[in-house]
């Protein structure tokens, strides 16, 4: 996260901030009023005078670091004429935006999935619906840009379908790099819902390098889709690590360095002078944080969703069926067991129906098998007694919320990993080609 050292000259003297690149004039004038004191909120400009508007982002007002801003002794209250506050003003679009632009992505992927057979008109729409997402204007802009890739990976997806399974993951590739480029794009029109954008963008370019790889190697599509399934795996345990970025400046102690023109500058207060870590940086820092784990656990829920199953399909021999199986029953348990961790209550549904989604393709797969008859519909009752005897322990006991399951889940969390790793050997056919490799040399001794 881009940090900005500025200046603010005003009615109150000089005063250094540190504030985030995403802040608006808004935000650092009141920050002003609240550090010097001041009952109501000054208007900011530039060096030159040009005001700066009360909405805008300071990046977008051509502010960078070290820049010198000017408050204005001509003050504007905190409250508008009409008794309306600033944030009631601006009146962000909130959860109803966000599940409508939710449903809109999922019709745009089943519009692409019916228009395979006759792709002509239907690719231009959502060509054009994501044209229309990226433009950076509107209340709406932020959410609608993060659903623009969606109709740009269905758009991609029909003009590029091949039905035979061999092209399938290529076909899968082509769409995530349409999503990727089309996250790009929205990127670089408008900072806006960065978070988001950057899941897209490494995902979707992610499976089109990985699936470009296996297609160039003259590997099956089996190989593709247990390596999405397994990196999908890894992500749940490494995404919280990554999401959390502490700006530098937060991580020194900056009242056991020498004294420089900044911290001189700065107006102390409080016992100890100086604060170190704001207040306000911590939530920024946070809710950062929030918005990467929640896409990231999003496309991880998609990416286990579409894999699992077409790696139980495409593992058809024997030996690889097993392996197949075994890596998908352990990455559903991985993923369930990766919930646990997250604290944020999206992201852990997110992962915990990516497990559930790799569960149920297995057990779609288990009861097939089974002969028609008492035999399936008692796999079908004991699985059902088995999900609601585990909700009500849940909600009665709160078990795994206690140490003792925390250190075992910890265990029984590592070993699904380790046991999911080895079935990839198994599923992707490199154990049967060593099988038969060596039956070759014994034959031939």
């Amino acid at each position: 996260m881009d940090i900005l050292a500025l200046s603010v000259h005003g009615p109150a003297g000089v005063l250094d901030l540190a504030v985030p690149a995403s802040a608006d004039a808004a935000d650092v004038a009141e920050e002003y009023a609240r550090r010097s004191g001041l009952a109501s909120v000054p208007e900011l400009h530039t060096r030159t005078g040009a005001p700066i508007p009360s909405g805008t982002e300071l990046t977008r007002a051509g502010i960078g670091a070290g820049d010198l801003l000017v408050a204005t002794t001509g003050i504007t209250p905190a409250v508008t004429s009409r008794g309306v506050s600033h944030q009631e003003v601006r009146r962000e679009p909130g959860g109803l935006s966000t599940l409508w632009f939710c449903v809109a992505a999922a019709a745009a992927a089943l519009a692409g999935w019916c228009a395979r057979t006759e792709p002509e008109p239907t690719v231009w729409v959502l060509l054009a619906a994501a044209a229309i997402g990226v433009v950076p204007t509107g209340r709406f802009a932020a959410h609608r840009v993060v659903a623009a890739p969606a109709f740009a990976a269905a758009a991609a997806f029909a003009a590029a379908w091949d039905p035979h399974p061999v092209r399938l993951p290529m076909v899968l590739g082509v769409t995530g790099l349409a999503a990727a480029l089309a996250a790009a794009v929205g990127r670089a029109l408008a900072p806006r819902a960065e978070e988001a954008l950057r899941i897209w963008i490494i995902v979707g370019a992610g499976v089109f390098v990985l699936t470009g790889l296996c297609a160039l190697a003259g590997a099956p599509p089996r190989m593709a889709w247990a390596l999405l399934l397994m990196g999908a795996l890894l992500a749940a345990r490494f995404v919280p690590g990554l999401a959390i970025d502490v700006p530098d400046q937060y991580l020194i102690d900056l009242e056991r360095l020498a004294v420089t023109a900044w911290s001189a500058r700065e107006q102390p207060s409080g016992k100890r002078g100086r604060s170190v870590v704001p207040v306000d940086a911590v939530g920024v820092v946070a809710a950062r944080g929030t918005r990467l784990v929640t896409a990231a656990c999003a496309a991880i829920l998609v990416v286990a969703v579409v894999s699992s199953p077409l790696l139980l399909a495409t593992a058809t021999l024997p030996i690889d069926r097993v392996g197949a199986r075994c890596l998908v029953g352990f990455a559903g348990a991985g993923l369930l067991l990766a919930a646990r961790s997250y604290r944020h209550a999206a992201a852990r549904a997110l992962l915990r129906t990516a497990g559930l989604g790799c569960w149920v393709a297995l057990l779609a797969v288990l009861l097939g098998d089974l002969p028609d008859g008492t035999a399936r519909w008692f796999v079908v009752g004991a699985v059902a007694l088995a999900v609601v005897l585990v909700v009500v322990a849940v909600a009665v006991g709160r078990g795994w919320r206690s140490a003792w399951w925390s250190r075992r889940a910890e265990v029984a969390e590592s070993l699904s990993v380790a046991f999911a790793l080895a079935s990839v050997v198994v599923a992707v056919g490199w154990f049967r080609q060593l099988w038969e490799l060596a039956s070759l040399w014994e034959m031939s001794s």
